[in-house]
């Protein structure tokens, strides 16, 4: 188990790491990568404190601690994942509104246009 902590460990450091420099070379906005942060940081706490997983583990009925782990990581991945997925639905509604806009000052400059 130690080497599953471990490696949890420096995944999630290498995480932080990547969402760091990717903020800083502006591949990703610091709005979207504050949930990445976040995902990291609670990774990096959870696998540093085995005491603390093994009373997840506990909690959810386990009896090994590995599987509470991964299990928490899909939970955590899964609801970053689903926040991205509402920012992704909002700038899509965001879009057809602007598109929709554009098409109506087209058409309005048309008629101007054409009035002359």
């Amino acid at each position: 188990m130690e080497r599953l902590l471990n490696a949890m460990t420096i995944l999630s450091i290498l995480l932080m790491v990547t969402v760091l420099f990717s903020v800083r070379r502006s591949h990703i906005r610091v709005e979207y990568s504050v949930s990445w942060l976040g995902a990291a940081v609670l990774l990096l706490l959870i696998s540093r404190s085995q005491a603390t997983l093994n009373w997840m583990a506990m909690q959810l009925g386990l009896s090994d601690a590995p599987l509470a782990l991964i299990i928490l990581v899909f939970c955590i991945f899964l609801v970053v994942i689903y926040r991205l997925s509402v920012v992704i639905s909002d700038l899509k509604d965001a879009n057809i509104a602007m598109a929709q806009r554009v098409a109506i000052l087209e058409f309005q400059i048309q008629n101007l246009n054409e009035k002359k």
